[in-house]
């Protein structure tokens, strides 16, 4: 299964039933996309952390007036179909209110980011 698929699964099913915090199974990847969410103000914090031999991260989802702070999530490019877009076709999301997460050469950023620094990359998902 599709890792990234899996982690924006958990956070919307986690936000469906208003829960504070959940765990999922680690990985560079996983936790890279939960830090770029933290940092932009989607979810309150990820940490990585260790049951037995398995590593874990516990993400906390943000909540405003009892409503999620994440509205939607969508998987951009899959598995099977990969969607590369220059810095030129990078498009904002849902007019500036969202984030789009784009692979570059330099690592993992937000669509913003690339654009101010030319780069432009696989597009991973969009989150509003």
């Amino acid at each position: 299964m599709d890792k990234i698929v899996d982690l924006l699964n958990q956070i919307r099913n986690a936000q469906a039933v208003q829960k504070l915090d959940f765990s999922i199974s680690a990985s560079n990847l996983k936790y890279e996309i939960a830090k770029l969410l933290e940092s932009n103000g989607f979810i309150a914090d990820v940490k990585k952390t260790n049951k037995g031999k398995m590593k874990t991260l516990k993400i906390t989802l943000k909540y405003e007036n009892g409503l999620p702070k994440i509205a939607g999530l969508k998987r951009v490019s899959k598995q099977g179909q990969r969607i590369y877009h220059s810095n030129d076709e990078i498009r904002k999301v849902m007019g500036g209110y969202g984030i789009s997460i784009v692979s570059t050469s330099k690592g993992l950023m937000i669509g913003k980011d690339a654009k101010k620094q030319n780069l432009g990359g696989e597009v991973i998902c969009e989150v509003w």
